[in-house]
């Protein structure tokens, strides 16, 4: 197993506050899409949650049926520490490769462009076989390379790849309303199952 995608490496990053990713609250794109979901019933999942800012959003907006996942304990306890009353047994401390529920709505916020490239087609193949009928990937994506990793970058050509082979309906497009940072660097993506 490649280290990066190991507990150790995680749970040392967030020890070290070596967590560039974390923007300390929602991703406003996602923001933007959560405030027009409607059904606050669906069961979504965000994987490599990391603090789990998009959680917090949403469970504090009233959708009670949001679970979380990640390698890392650090980031989980920290949500804790964060969130009052989310349901224990809605955060789980594990690997997204060996999950075995189904959702409604998988949330991509960073995983994607923190595991191994080799892992990318097994895991968005993953993603789309976690997904109820009609459930939808959504989320935020890196439009441009890193040197060395995680993170790794990628583009819409790769993403498209593997979108293509497990989801039926994508819709890919340039973020513009991205932090500032992350300006012209953010594709947002909505894929159906």
């Amino acid at each position: 197993m490649s280290e990066h995608l190991s507990e150790e490496f995680w749970s040392k990053r967030y020890q070290e506050g070596n967590t560039g990713w974390d923007l300390g609250a929602a991703s406003p794109p996602l923001v933007q899409y959560f405030d027009q979901l409607a059904n606050k019933e669906i069961t979504v999942l965000i994987p490599g949650c990391g603090n789990a800012y998009e959680a917090e959003y949403l469970y504090k907006k009233g959708f009670k049926n949001v679970f979380l996942i990640d390698i890392a304990k650090e980031p989980l306890n920290n949500f804790y520490e964060r969130v009052e009353g989310f349901p224990k047994e809605h955060v789980i401390h594990g690997d997204i490769f060996e999950h075995e529920s189904r959702y409604d709505l998988i949330i991509e916020q960073t995983l994607f462009c923190a595991i191994d490239p080799v892992l990318r087609e097994n895991y968005i193949h993953k993603i789309g076989s976690m997904l109820n009928e009609g459930g939808k990937y959504v989320g935020v994506l890196f439009e441009r390379h890193f040197d060395g990793g995680p993170p790794y970058g990628g583009d819409r050509e790769e993403y498209l790849l593997y979108l293509n082979k497990n989801f039926k309906s994508i819709h890919l497009e340039k973020c513009y309303n991205s932090i500032g940072p992350r300006s012209n660097y953010e594709l947002f993506m909505i894929a159906e199952v």
